[in-house]
């Protein structure tokens, strides 16, 4: 019983650390909001006021349209209550995340748990979920995969749960359903992980149809009614939309293809043989399949996204890496010789885990990666513990290595946590479109002095940010009669409304008043205008440099 105690304090402990851990300075680090926060925000914030999202959609449950990539909406709906809260500011759109990463936390603790696998290898993996570069750094900003994340692992816990408390089934398809609408790399993984599932424990559940049948026939009724209208879903334009701006195969590696065929010395039939979509997607495939098991990408050098992970830094600490392959040496092992069903299960999951992200062009990607996760942290903490036991029973000092472990990833931590919270802020504002905040701040000072403001797109979507910052109302700007957008280059773009007119960065040279007397706003990038215009103001990036100049005439 005092051990139970004890347990319960340590996990409690550790969520509250982790909850700590991303509650911190929340609204101001990462430094700013970037494109996809704010258009998750705005649209929540435009929802909550009429139930529509900002192109008019009301309660969008699919996916919404956004600027063209047609997100998912589970990440909507969570943040409405944040925002009726907090407001319509970082800490309001960002609590959701902040919270569901404390959340996973616990989930992963009682997924290792239903695993199999000791108390002591369950609050290792949950403190490492709580101080992990993987998962601390994405769940203190708005991400999808954060929203998945947690419920998928929440799901899985839930079903090695199942023989403990069945009604645990069908809570687990229901998390696994709702997954699929969180996050589109959840669409390709879990339904892939159910089927290996379903054919794995096929024998349990011909025992589950004789003795609780009523269980998993509420566990199927549920996976339909959340899977059945992923088809046309996925086979509309919209569900494809996506994977037009991430998929292996695009314009540019088709102009690759016929680059090398073009330069290849062999005969035309080898040519073709060699230098094709289907080989050029296997080889590209695999390569970034097997990058995502790459000792590079988890201890050393992690994402190639600076928004995504601290740049020369794994997503896991360098001193986890004898351990997560230990344990998955003893993975492996429980399935190949002792054909252990949990390990198989859990085998599968980490075998299928990578390949949405492996379909998309560009490697090492932290975000599209996340559905291998908390599966290192669990294989960590299960190689520390194993290597303890054996230390242990041989020369009865295995807790020294433990311990050891322990202060070393302490070590590692810290370390960590002055890189994020100090160089990555200053050096990285600018891939967060820093400025956007201190410019919509400017012109809700100014907005009254001037006719018409003339604002640069080169940082990407300005409207949506003014709409944000400006907590512009929702049906205001969709009846706007200044409002033009448009569809082009499978992109939904913005080039005025209101005063507000939003100018590509080559096309600032042409910025004119409109007309005579009429007083004009120009922000635009550092020493981009035409002459005739005074500079009142410039905001820096935190580096130093500067980000936008300020100008009226």
């Amino acid at each position: 019983m005092a051990k139970r105690k004890i347990h319960f304090t340590l996990i409690i402990l550790i969520f509250f650390l982790g909850l700590i851990l991303r509650f911190f300075n929340l609204a101001t680090m990462p430094p700013a909001l970037n494109w996809d926060e704010v258009s998750h925000g705005y649209n929540a914030y435009s929802i909550l006021k009429n139930g529509k999202d900002e192109w008019g959609q009301f309660m969008p449950l699919a996916n919404f349209r956004a600027y063209g990539d047609y997100p998912l909406p589970v990440n909507l709906y969570i943040t409405i209550p944040s925002i009726s809260l907090f407001g319509l500011n970082e800490f309001g759109i960002r609590a959701p995340h902040a919270f569901m990463g404390a959340l996973t936390i616990l989930a992963c603790f009682f997924l290792a748990q239903g695993i199999g696998f000791s108390v002591g290898i369950s609050l290792l993996a949950a403190l490492l979920v709580a101080i992990s570069p993987w998962t601390l750094f994405p769940s203190r900003f708005v991400v999808q995969s954060n929203v998945s994340l947690f419920f998928i692992t929440t799901g899985m816990a839930l079903f090695f749960h199942r023989k403990k408390r069945a009604f645990f089934l069908p809570l687990a398809a229901l998390a696994l359903g709702i997954s699929v609408y969180s996050y589109h790399n959840a669409r390709i993984f879990v339904p892939l992980l159910i089927v290996a599932l379903a054919f794995l424990y096929q024998d349990e559940w011909k025992r589950w149809w004789q003795k609780k049948r009523i269980y998993l026939i509420v566990a199927i009724l549920l996976l339909l009614v959340f899977f059945v209208p992923l088809v046309p879903i996925l086979l509309g334009s919209e569900g494809r939309a996506r994977a037009h701006w991430v998929s292996i195969i695009d314009e540019g590696a088709i102009n690759q293809i016929i680059e090398d065929r073009l330069q290849s010395n062999l005969p035309e039939f080898l040519t073709r043989l060699v230098y094709n979509r289907p080989t050029y997607f296997l080889t590209h495939f695999f390569i970034n399949y097997l990058g995502y098991f790459s000792p590079r990408f988890l201890f050393f050098k992690g994402g190639t996204q600076y928004q995504f992970s601290v740049p020369g830094r794994g997503v896991l600490y360098p001193v986890e890496m004898p351990f997560f392959y230990l344990g998955l040496g003893f993975l492996v092992f429980w399935v190949l010789i002792k054909k252990k069903k949990f390990a198989q299960a859990v085998l599968l999951w980490l075998l299928l885990a990578p390949i949405p992200a492996a379909l998309t062009r560009g490697g090492s990607h932290v975000i599209r990666a996340s559905t291998i996760l908390p599966l290192p942290q669990i294989l960590s903490a299960l190689g520390v513990f194993q290597l303890t036991l054996f230390i242990q029973k041989r020369k009865k000092t295995g807790q020294i290595l433990l311990v050891a472990f322990l202060l070393t990833i302490f070590i590692s931590f810290f370390s960590y946590l002055n890189a994020y919270f100090g160089s990555y802020r200053q050096d990285y504002s600018w891939s967060w479109q820093y400025g956007y905040k201190e410019v919509a701040n400017y012109i809700q000072s100014h907005y009254n002095d001037y006719d018409k403001i003339f604002i640069t797109k080169k940082y990407g979507e300005p409207h949506e940010f003014l709409l944000f910052y400006l907590k512009w109302d929702p049906e205001k700007y969709r009846s706007d009669p200044y409002l033009i957008r448009y569809f082009k280059t499978d992109w939904y773009w913005v080039d005025s409304f209101d005063k507000f007119v939003f100018v590509n960065d080559w096309e600032i040279s042409g910025v004119r008043s409109q007309e005579s007397g009429a007083r004009s706003l120009l922000i635009t990038s550092p020493g981009n205008y035409p002459e005739g215009w005074s500079k009142i103001k410039t905001i820096d990036f935190l580096d130093g440099s500067s980000a936008f100049e300020i100008l009226e005439r």
